[in-house]
Parts: structure tokens; C-alpha cells; sequence
């Protein structure tokens, strides 16, 4: 988040998210669906950090660095997918260490 140029203060409000799973199938199929909904983040691909180099570097890595041509906000959009999958992805690291255990035995070391 900070490394592609957001402002700093808007972490705490960007950061809340609400993560559902769900089992679904039957007994011989089942499969686990997973959403990450992030309702108040906000991201930006012009202007303030965007304009320093190491952060354009990353968001031109990503694809979205600066405005889209075709489409204004397309490429803040697309930004705040890929932080919203990156949330999901550690929400899922985060289960699957609960699930077996290892969360907690890192913590009793």
C-alpha cells in the first residue's frame, strides 16, 4: 500500500475489510469460497507519492502507474484489486495457520 505512493493516513480507514468463507458443494465435492470485501479503501495513481520514483517503480510494476488514458480511474480501481487480493491472500496464510496450529506455537517460543 505505502510502497506504490498512498498517503500514510488513510491505512487505518483503507484497511477494513470484511472476509467470508464459505463451504459449498456436496459431501463428495465440497470446495471453500473465499471473498475479501474492502468498502473504504482508497487508492490513487497520480499526484502526492505516486510522483516519487521508487513508488512509481512499483506501480508501473503492477501496471497502473499514472492515469489511464481510456479510462479515468481505471488504473486506481485495478489498484485497489491487487491490494484487495493481497489482503485475501494473508487472510488465507492467517486461517490456514490457525487451522493447524502454528500461529500459536510461534507465540509460545
Amino acid at each position: 500500500f505505502i510502497a506504490t505512493g498512498q498517503d500514510v493516513a488513510q491505512s487505518g480507514t483503507s484497511s477494513a475489510c470484511i472476509t467470508q468463507m464459505e463451504l459449498r458443494g456436496d459431501e463428495d465435492d465440497m470446495s471453500l469460497w473465499i471473498s475479501c470485501t474492502m468498502p473504504c479503501i482508497e487508492t490513487g495513481t497520480v499526484g502526492g507519492g505516486t510522483n516519487l520514483s521508487a513508488q512509481q517503480s512499483c506501480l508501473k510494476m503492477l501496471g497502473v502507474q499514472g492515469a489511464h488514458v481510456e479510462c479515468p480511474g481505471r488504473n486506481s480501481g485495478q489498484l485497489a484489486r491487487v491490494v484487495c487480493a493481497t489482503v485475501l491472500a494473508g487472510e488465507l496464510s492467517l486461517m490456514a495457520a490457525l487451522c493447524c496450529g502454528d500461529l500459536v506455537r510461534s507465540h509460545m517460543k
